[in-house]
């Protein structure tokens, strides 16, 4: 397959029209594809989004979902321009936790986005800094439980969330090396303990300003730390709620647009109408765009999926698309570890692309060579 006359991205240099081969589920040189030829003029070619924090969406939470709703999370996810990502779990019961990276670590099915790792969202958290995280399951850091659900994991751990200040928590991160990306999360931890954590070996801050002290003109926090570590990423929700449009501005700004990665952060009613839901055993409530917690009335993550947040952040912030594709796809494949294989469009890689309107919308999504959409 040959697309032909698009805008396509490239992580050098912006868009230019350019053809893109497919052969088999590669990206290969355009004068390497066999078969038809697709008329791209006007769209913008991007690889597949990687999404590396989301809970779930379509009424299914990858805590608690079964091999049907993981199913259904995936292949609703793929449809959606998302063609690899992190499932992301809770602070929950070690067993749950046991169950979800054992049934995570399966292979995608037809027509399904990549699981290409599992992102640990506690239980190591501050329970003074919950955010949405069940305080009934927070523990300490514990190295043997970690290996525990690596092993259940089938070594597909990726992301390991956790506070810093926790005792044990500087241990546990210089122990863990270069196995799993150490991200500093639900924290009340000050700078010096910050730096120290990024020292350590953890190299990753989880949804910026949420769940964390605010970054001031004297105590400038984790954030502080983050922005001092040079090899130090950050996750940012583009959902218009986590954080404002003028502090997504700042924070390319000041980061860089190669160290910033978009992140949906997407709970199980992405996808659906307002109404009750439920995430880690705790009651949520979704009105418009806004997902709240019944009883504090915290932000109980996103219902927004990624493709929306790029949407967001060129719509309403105002970023460069070339920028917002990089921090929702090149930077996160980076953070984790892929991007020898997806992330972009150069030939080798997994034939994963989104073909997008002038105006953002979807007009083709290709999963490993196949159209889907």
């Amino acid at each position: 397959m040959r697309i032909h006359g698009a805008r396509v991205f490239s992580p050098e240099g912006g868009f230019s029209v350019r053809d893109i081969g497919i052969r088999g589920d590669r990206l290969v040189p355009p004068e390497g594809a066999c078969g038809p030829v697709i008329n791209a003029a006007g769209c913008y070619a991007i690889p597949g989004l990687v999404d590396i924090h989301t809970h779930g969406c379509v009424r299914h939470d990858y805590s608690t979902a079964g091999p049907e709703g993981i199913g259904e999370m995936t292949a609703w996810a793929a449809l959606n321009g998302v063609t690899a990502l992190c499932a992301t779990t809770l602070t929950l019961p070690e067993a749950d936790l046991v169950r979800a990276c054992s049934l995570l670590s399966s292979p995608a099915g037809a027509g399904c986005a990549d699981i290409v790792g599992i992102h640990l969202e506690g239980p190591f958290v501050s329970p003074d800094k919950l955010g949405a995280q069940n305080p009934a399951h927070v523990q300490g850091p514990d190295g043997a439980l970690f290996h525990r659900l690596q092993h259940a994991a089938g070594g597909k751990v990726k992301i390991l969330s956790l506070a810093p200040e926790r005792p044990g928590a500087l241990e546990l991160i210089g122990a863990l090396g270069g196995e799993v990306v150490c991200s500093l999360a639900h924290t009340t931890a000050d700078y010096e303990t910050g730096v120290a954590a990024f020292s350590r070996g953890a190299r990753h801050l989880t949804h910026i300003y949420n769940a964390m002290p605010p970054f001031s003109h004297r105590a400038p926090g984790v954030i502080g730390a983050a922005l001092d570590t040079p090899w130090a990423m950050v996750e940012l929700i583009c959902d218009n709620i986590h954080v404002h449009p003028s502090v997504v501005r700042a924070t390319l700004s000041m980061f860089g647009p190669d160290r910033v990665i978009f992140v949906s952060d997407s709970m199980m009613a992405t996808g659906l109408e307002d109404g009750e839901y439920d995430l880690g055993g705790q009651a949520v409530q979704v009105r418009g765009s806004t997902a709240r917690l019944l009883r504090d009335g915290a932000i109980a993550g996103s219902v927004t999926d990624l493709m929306g947040c790029l949407r967001t952040a060129v719509r309403v912030a105002g970023v460069p698309l070339e920028t917002a594709v990089a921090c929702a796809s090149v930077n996160p494949a980076k953070a984790i570890g892929e991007f020898h294989r997806r992330g972009s469009l150069d030939p080798g890689k997994t034939a994963d692309l989104v073909l997008l309107e002038e105006d953002l919308s979807i007009r083709q999504v290709y999963l490993r060579g196949d159209p889907i959409r």
